[in-house]
């Protein structure tokens, strides 16, 4: 136990709290301990991960629970392709846990300084309109629940199966039933991606786009503001005996680390000071984002190192809705002659079958809002999020939305039998904080 009194921010600066008490729990007895403790002193507990979410998800007023002294490989059956991991295991360590397994993430999104409990739970994605978020990759875990009892969900790496009919409310639960403390993921033997990057007219990749995110692998596109074409990603997946023609070092270096995040920060705090130059910054910036096309192993295709701080809104529709989404928020942007330096991501998704994913029940495309995290993104945010709800959108629930209970539940068929999983799990809302109160209820 540790009684800081230290402020705890998350990575985009939008949250911020000090804690009852911090608690850095190393075993899954210590964070059942931990969890009756709170409880019996009237407390809230929550479970942070890397504080990479945008929202209050994992603001923790009362104890913070901290999970980096449960991190690693627990468990594999490499003939099944499935490992266990500690919860606070972080995705930019599973490179070098799962390839001496020959083993790899079906897919990824394009940070990985998560921990894979945080990153499932909040409904982290990559790309790919064949592929699942994340929590789809998982196939069991285990809960410490408001009792202080460990509840095993699902199927672990040792085929043992218990309660799986939790498992779609217990993959992507927003830490609102529980501290997972593992979870078993069914992984892909390692692969090879091909990587194509090149600018192309924004128009045009509208009209393509339903097509290519469901024939590429991973497909997606960046837009920036006040220009009129897009930067396109193409990644092909290839076996893992693929010839390899990785991006050199010192080329990677430039373009992701001088260009992408140091010149870039020099343009949005430029942005911030003198907000007229901003279009002309983001024409310079799409002038310069250059063609590539190279092959490496999947996580060094499908991560790229993010510095520049920012916040961030991205919504999931029905993907037919997204061509004509992102050209109303173009108009919008146009309209209201705001200065926007921060590109729109567009990505995509398969249906599945988890209650709260944002892709439940429908192949689903993705556009992200973002702002300069010195800038106030509320007015912008606000107004793109009525063009979402108007296309039957989903928030991210680690990204900044202004929904509530009521407003959600129209968008989730399955949203009132998590609240169940939820009444018989943590009846006395142990797990609570405002956020949850805002998207979930009392």
């Amino acid at each position: 136990m540790n009684a800081t009194g230290a402020v705890w921010r998350n990575w985009g600066r939008s949250e911020a709290v000090r804690p009852v008490r911090v608690e850095r729990p190393a075993s899954v007895g210590a964070v059942q301990r931990a969890v009756l403790a709170a409880a019996k002193s009237g407390l809230p507990v929550k479970a942070i991960g890397a504080g990479h979410s945008f929202t209050g998800i994992a603001v923790a007023p009362g104890v913070q629970l901290e999970l980096s002294g449960l991190r690693g490989v627990l468990d594999h059956d490499v003939e099944r392709h499935r490992v266990t991991l500690a919860a606070g295991t972080n995705l930019h360590q599973l490179p070098g846990l799962l390839a001496p397994l020959g083993l790899a993430l079906p897919n990824m999104g394009d940070i990985d300084r998560q921990t894979i409990a945080g990153a499932t739970s909040t409904g982290t994605h990559g790309t790919g309109g064949s592929f699942g978020g994340l929590a789809t990759q998982i196939v069991g875990l285990s809960l410490v629940t408001a009792n202080g009892e460990l509840l095993h969900i699902g199927t672990n790496s040792a085929g043992v199966t218990a309660n799986a009919e939790l498992l779609p409310a217990a993959r992507l639960g927003l830490g609102a039933l529980g501290v997972i403390v593992d979870v078993t993921l069914q992984l892909v033997p390692t692969f090879v991606l091909q990587a194509v990057e090149r600018p192309e007219p924004l128009y045009g990749v509208l009209a393509n786009y339903l097509e290519r995110s469901a024939s590429k692998d991973h497909y997606e596109f960046y837009w920036f503001p006040h220009t009129e074409s897009a930067l396109t990603k193409t990644n092909t997946r290839l076996p893992a005996d693929a010839a390899l023609s990785p991006i050199p070092p010192i080329k990677r270096w430039v373009d992701d680390e001088l260009v992408a995040n140091g010149l870039y920060r020099v343009m949005c705090n430029l942005g911030k000071a003198v907000p007229s130059v901003i279009p002309r910054l983001s024409q310079l910036a799409d002038k310069v984002t250059g063609t590539r096309d190279f092959t490496d192993f999947s996580p060094a295709v499908f991560v790229t190192n993010r510095t520049v701080r920012f916040r961030e809104m991205e919504y999931a529709l029905p993907r037919e809705a997204v061509p004509a989404a992102l050209c109303e928020v173009k108009s919008l942007i146009e309209k209201k002659g705001w200065r926007i330096s921060f590109p729109l991501e567009v990505r995509s998704a398969a249906a599945d079958d988890n209650w709260l994913s944002t892709a439940y029940g429908r192949d689903t495309g993705y556009i992200a809002v973002h702002r300069f995290f010195r800038e106030d993104p509320e007015e912008y945010f606000r107004a793109v999020e009525q063009i979402m709800i108007a296309h039957a959108g989903r928030p991210h629930w680690g990204k900044m939305h202004y929904r509530d209970a009521a407003s959600l539940r129209t968008v989730y068929p399955r949203f009132d039998d998590f609240l169940a999983v939820r009444d018989r799990l943590d009846p006395d809302r142990v797990f609570g904080n405002a956020y949850l109160r805002q998207v979930l209820g009392d």
